[in-house]
């Protein structure tokens, strides 16, 4: 019986979020992440987040993915509930203070916040599988194409 309530708790907590969450367009997408300071954030432009954005989650802040290991990742960074945040359901180390059900809703400020410090780790962008593979050493000029912005990035991390 417990669990059947556990259960009802989370259905209605994700259809609630659902109502709140949004997908982004690139270019509103790109706006925000600049007021936010991610241009140029530890050498990364925005074209890198966009990037890596779009092949986690699709721009989609309500995006949960499920992993073989029982943990899941979140909203628009697709941040894992083993390390970032706590799903209240798989152990964490929830290294970000916060309830992974916080990023599933248009404000993505605390997303960022999360991801920032994340970069700030030696892996940088690196630690997300998705920009390894699709964006680091590509053109990144594309992803802003139209949005009225230009890339700053580090020489060091785009040769």
């Amino acid at each position: 019986m417990k669990a059947w309530g556990t259960v009802v708790v989370t259905l209605a907590t994700l259809m609630v979020v659902t109502v709140d969450a949004k997908i982004y367009e690139r270019c509103e997408l790109a706006a925000r992440l600049e007021r936010a300071g991610l241009n140029g954030y530890k050498g990364y432009g925005v074209g890198d987040w966009l990037c890596m954005a779009h092949y986690e989650s699709g721009f989609d802040t309500a995006f949960v993915d499920h992993n073989p290991d029982g943990s899941s990742e979140y909203g628009i960074f697709q941040l894992n509930s083993a390390w970032w945040c706590d799903n209240g359901i798989t152990p964490t180390k929830n290294l970000c203070h916060m309830d992974c059900h916080d990023l599933l809703n248009r404000h993505i400020l605390d997303d960022i916040r999360c991801a920032k410090q994340i970069v700030s780790s030696q892996n940088g962008l690196s630690a997300w599988t998705s920009w390894r593979l699709h964006c680091s050493g590509h053109d990144l000029s594309e992803w802003l194409k139209g949005c009225d912005m230009h890339v700053k990035i580090d020489p060091k991390i785009h040769p």
